[in-house]
């Protein structure tokens, strides 16, 4: 089978993903192993192991205020990081996935398609479009997943009844995304449109509802993420009668 190699492989949707997705051609690299900030320790890496694919997963996201908190570890993780492997990846004639954010979209008004406007709203997001440019600049073999995913149980005491995504637990995209790995271009990956507390609700009973406060929040959080999924329904559908 065709090896692959996964950034981030001690990361915590990575730890999801090999319960699903795994093999002995299947290379779960953490920073030590694959460090995305020297192209060398890259280049030497996929040389050693001689990927097809690399699915991209490493990335630098909570506590989202540390995008504001420290601007240049950002840019290094999730931006340069991210170019110097796309470097890498085209010298070597290799396929790369990348895992962006459905953040990317301006979050005002939901249901976002791949082809709308992007338009970042705080840090993190424009670190992963920073990525994304690199990213689209190799567009010849590579894909870009524009996802919205939490873990399993939500991870916060208090989940807002006013603003709405369409987000997937951990299992929910790790059972998803093998199913990705042969598309180009961008694609959007989520669940059904829903408030944030009555996705909380799902996996976390004991999560408290609260309204978004401008004010008080440390993150720009708007009110309407959702991305269209009718691409991913269309290709899931087209994989299960094909299978």
């Amino acid at each position: 089978m065709k090896k692959i190699i996964i950034t981030g492989g001690e990361g915590r949707f990575a730890k999801t993903l090999k319960q699903y997705f795994f093999g002995k051609h299947i290379h779960y690299m953490n920073k030590k192993e694959f460090n995305i900030l020297n192209k060398k320790s890259i280049e030497k890496k996929i040389k050693e192991i001689k990927p097809k694919t690399i699915l991209h997963l490493a990335a630098l996201s909570r506590p989202l205020d540390v995008h504001d908190k420290n601007i240049s570890q950002s840019i290094d993780i999730n931006i340069i990081g991210t170019c110097n492997l796309v470097k890498v990846c085209e010298k070597l004639n290799i396929k790369l996935i990348y895992m962006s954010t459905h953040y990317v979209y301006p979050g005002k008004k939901g249901n976002y398609r791949e082809i709308d406007p992007i338009l970042p709203a705080n840090n993190y997001s424009w670190s992963k479009l920073g990525a994304e440019c690199a990213v689209q600049m190799y567009s010849k073999k590579s894909l870009i997943i524009r996802i919205a995913m939490s873990e399993t149980p939500f991870v916060h005491k208090y989940a807002f009844t006013d603003r709405k995504s369409n987000f997937l637990t951990h299992i929910e995209a790790a059972k998803i995304i093998p199913k990705l790995m042969g598309l180009k271009g961008v694609i959007n990956v989520g669940g059904k449109t829903m408030s944030i507390y009555r996705f909380a609700l799902k996996t976390k009973k004991s999560v408290l509802p609260i309204k978004y406060n401008a004010k008080k929040q440390s993150n720009l959080m708007m009110p309407n993420t959702s991305v269209n999924i009718k691409k991913l329904k269309s290709i899931l559908k087209l994989k299960k009668n094909s299978s």
